[in-house]
């Protein structure tokens, strides 16, 4: 076994920290080009291993935590905002949490609120602009919070707390923006970044405490995961500080990926014009005008399907994903040695040319049966993969679907905003600036 895989030069102390600080996407870019299958650099003060080569993503993800656990080199930001939910939590308490919580995604239920997924989106189209430029993300934020407080909270949010749980979350993804700086700087020094963060924590906390309370006390059999977490309260084996811990997780986790792959699939369809008259083209087929998709009409929403996961592959919400090996492990030939940091990044798996052919250029028909059996199935993860995978990707893919269909069979969009996207790194992948589009009325 070879002892160490190649690596960037490096200078002392800080290694590759600011190179990856400055622009994760292209650091990791360049590392791909360089070394292909693996590299080693320093990030912070962690020996750090990208892995780039899908047979080691099947080793890291699909081994369960004997093996590989979540990283904790996590700053105490992300613990004081999550605590231990579903994200963070470990080993059996993990297994009893996601035991908990699983009935509340399973596709029957998800299937119950495929009507209330329409309603909701059939609403806030009629808040969209019409005719002018806009940034679609910010509605688009906003119907996705509103769905995940109904589906998760089994609470109906009025406007006015859609719209303070959305202001509340950009201050929270600009706290773990890549700077090193800021890795230098303990959370309680008050910066005015750490301001920022602590006020915006407070108000959601308080947010998530009101939407508990709610709920608390109301005899229910009902399946949200919340009713589900008050009654194991209730029997003793929840605290309310566990509660608070899932909620804050389920709001954040629950609406920001499907929010972006929206905004992403827009932007992709703007450049793409062919691939819009065929969306128009399925939608109009398969929906019937004036009815809300259902279960049935989803299936048959195959090229809609495709886009959102070609949209996934090119500009992946979750562009990284993290963990450690327990013991010494070796992956492309080389050896890894325990407790040392993996990097397993979306970004360059979703793009190496290895494994996809003309990686930068959009092309939904990748994603019919007969081309996904010819692929390695690691070569894409954008919900992860294994035994720790995202508990909601079905729920975002039918939320995705929904949302995207009945935009589509009202209106035709247009991109207004620049095609190049320039983008910023934190929890998840967020444009830097705004992406606007035009939306035209279909006849």
């Amino acid at each position: 076994m070879r002892q160490q895989p190649p690596g960037p030069p490096e200078p002392p102390v800080v290694g590759s920290t600011f190179d990856y600080a400055r622009d994760p996407f292209r650091f990791m870019d360049a590392v791909r080009r360089a070394y292909r299958d693996i590299a080693k650099f320093q990030l912070g003060p962690l020996d750090t291993y990208v892995v780039m080569n899908p047979d080691d993503v099947e080793t890291v993800l699909m081994n369960d935590e004997a093996e590989f656990r979540k990283a904790d080199f996590q700053d105490d930001a992300l613990t004081g905002l999550l605590g231990d939910g579903l994200l963070l939590s470990t080993g059996d308490y993990w297994e009893q949490q996601r035991a908990i919580a699983q009935p509340a995604f399973n596709m029957g239920r998800i299937a119950g609120l495929v009507d209330t997924m329409g309603e909701k989106t059939e609403r806030a189209l009629d808040q969209f602009p019409v005719g002018e430029p806009f940034d679609v993300q910010l509605p688009l934020a906003r119907l996705t919070v509103d769905v995940i407080v109904n589906a998760m909270f089994g609470v109906d949010p009025d406007e006015e707390t859609v719209y303070e749980v959305q202001d509340n979350l950009e201050p929270l993804g600009e706290r773990f923006e890549p700077d090193p700086i800021r890795f230098l700087t303990p959370q309680w020094v008050p910066t005015r970044g750490n301001q920022k963060y602590s006020e915006a924590l407070e108000t959601l906390e308080g947010i998530v405490a009101d939407l508990v309370d709610r709920r608390r006390g109301v005899d229910t059999d009902a399946e949200d995961f919340l009713s589900r977490l008050l009654r194991a309260e209730a029997a003793g084996d929840q605290t309310s500080e566990q509660v608070r811990n899932e909620m804050m997780t389920m709001l954040l986790a629950g609406h920001d990926t499907t929010a972006l792959t929206l905004t992403y699939a827009f932007h992709q369809i703007g450049q793409h014009p062919e691939v819009l008259e065929r969306l128009h083209e399925e939608v109009d087929a398969v929906l019937d005008p004036g009815e809300r998709p259902g279960m049935t009409d989803l299936r048959e929403l195959e090229y809609t399907e495709r886009v959102l996961k070609e949209t996934m592959r090119v500009l992946p919400p979750v562009y990284t994903m993290f963990r450690q090996p327990n013991v010494d492990v070796r992956l492309s030939g080389y050896r890894v040695p325990a407790d040392s940091l993996l990097m397993v990044p979306q970004w360059v798996l979703h793009r190496h040319p290895d494994y996809w052919e003309e990686p930068e250029r959009f092309d939904p028909d990748r994603w019919t049966p007969e081309r996904v059996r010819q692929r390695h199935p690691y070569a894409y993860f954008p919900f992860g993969a294994g035994p720790r995978s995202c508990i909601g990707r079905q729920f975002s893919l039918v939320e995705a679907k929904i949302i995207l269909s009945i935009a589509l069979r009202r209106f035709s969009p247009e991109l207004a905003s620049d095609a190049d996207l320039d983008l910023r790194p934190s929890l998840t992948m967020h444009p830097r600036d705004p992406v606007e589009v035009v939306l035209h009325e279909r006849t």
